[in-house]
C-alpha cells in the first residue's frame, strides 16, 4: 500500500498550481523571519551598523542608535533597507543602508508525524509542497486514516499577510491529495506541525490468537475483530467476552460469541478505541478496564524526531 501511495503522489511533485495557504514563488523565504540573524551596515556612519535578531513582537531587537523602532518582520531586505533608510533619513544626511542575513538556521522547524513511515522535523532552505514531504518521510502508512492536518502557528512563516497575525489549520483528505486537487497540496513552511491521522484503534486481549491492536473501521464488528486477529484461543470462554468501551462514557457490553455465530444475538458493533477482552476457561474475567499504556507526552517525542535539512 505504501508503494502504492508513494507512486500516486510522486507525479504531483511536478506540479505548480496554486493551493491553499501557499505561494506561486518561493520568495517567502527570503523574508526576515523569527530566529534570522540579520546585519545593518550603513556606510560612512559606522556607528550606526547592527547585527541582531528580532523581538517577539517583529521589531529589531536592540537597534538603541534610533528612536522610532522599526518593524522587520516578513519584510524583505530591499523592504527592510527603505524602511531604516526613511528611520535615519532623520538624523543622517542622506543614508544608504545595506541588509543582509547572517544566520537563517534558527527559523522554527517544520514537522510531520501520525501515519508515516519516518516523522521527521525539516529545516526549509527551499519551497516545498506537503506531496514531497510526504514522499520524503517515506509515504504513508497502513494506519492512515485518509485524512491529515496541517497546523499553521502564528509569526512563524511569512507564505500570506495573515500567517504573521493569525494561526491557521488546514484539513486535508489523502483522496484530494492523490486525485492531484490544488487546494490539497500545499506550500509547507516553517513551523507547520503536518500530522496524518492514524485510524482509531481497537484492543484485543486475553484469549485471542493475536492480541493487540487492530485498525477500526464503519463496519468492524467483536466477531468481525476476533477473526482478523486469527480467531480465539483454544482455551478462550466465548461466552463471557467483555467489551469495554469508553467513548461516551465508561461501560461493559456483556458478549457471547457462541449466540452470535447462532445468530441468536446480534453482532456487536465495535466504536473506536473499544477494548474486547476474551477470558480463558477455568479463570475469572476481568472486572475492570485495563490501564492501555497512552502516548502522553507527545511534545517531548517530536521535540526528539531528527532533523532533515531541506534545501
Amino acid at each position: 500500500m505504501i508503494l502504492l501511495i508513494l507512486g500516486f503522489i510522486s507525479p504531483l511533485l511536478g506540479q505548480t498550481s496554486s493551493s491553499t495557504g501557499s505561494a506561486e514563488k518561493g520568495d517567502f523565504l527570503d523574508r526576515v523571519h523569527q530566529g534570522d540573524v540579520i546585519e545593518i551596515r550603513v556606510p560612512g556612519y559606522i556607528d550606526y551598523d547592527w547585527r541582531g535578531r528580532l523581538n517577539p513582537e517583529g521589531f529589531l531587537d536592540g537597534f538603541d542608535k534610533i528612536a522610532t523602532p522599526i518593524y522587520a518582520q516578513c519584510k524583505s531586505l530591499g523592504e527592510l533597507e527603505a524602511a531604516v533608510d526613511k528611520v535615519l533619513s532623520e538624523i543622517l544626511r542622506a543614508p544608504k543602508t545595506e541588509v543582509k542575513f547572517v544566520d537563517r538556521s534558527k527559523r522554527q522547524i517544520a514537522t510531520i508525524d501520525g501515519a508515516v513511515r519516518n516523522p521527521q522535523r525539516m529545516q526549509l532552505r527551499r519551497s516545498i509542497r506537503l506531496s514531497e514531504v510526504i514522499v520524503n518521510a517515506g509515504g504513508l502508512t497502513d494506519r492512515a486514516s485518509g485524512q491529515l492536518i496541517i497546523s499553521r502557528p502564528a509569526g512563524a512563516s511569512c507564505v500570506n499577510e495573515s500567517s504573521a497575525a493569525t494561526s491557521q489549520r488546514f484539513d486535508i483528505a489523502v483522496a484530494d491529495l492523490l486525485a492531484g486537487k490544488a487546494d490539497a497540496d500545499p506550500t509547507i513552511v516553517s513551523g507547520d506541525l503536518i500530522v496524518v491521522i492514524e485510524a482509531s484503534p481497537v484492543f484485543l486481549l486475553g484469549a485471542v490468537q493475536g492480541q493487540g491492536r487492530i485498525d477500526f473501521r464503519s463496519d468492524l464488528t467483536v466477531s468481525r475483530a476476533i477473526d482478523s486477529a486469527g480467531g480465539l484461543a483454544k482455551n478462550a470462554n466465548a461466552e463471557s467476552v467483555k467489551i469495554f468501551r469508553r467513548e461516551g462514557g465508561s461501560s461493559i457490553i456483556q458478549v457471547d460469541l457462541e449466540r452470535i455465530r447462532d445468530k441468536r444475538d446480534e453482532d456487536v458493533v465495535l466504536r473506536p478505541f473499544d477494548i474486547i477482552d476474551v477470558p480463558s476457561k477455568g479463570k475469572p474475567p476481568r472486572r475492570l478496564p485495563p490501564v492501555l499504556e497512552n502516548d502522553i507526552d507527545i511534545s517531548e517525542r517530536r521535540a526528539k524526531l531528527p532533523i532533515k535539512i531541506i534545501e
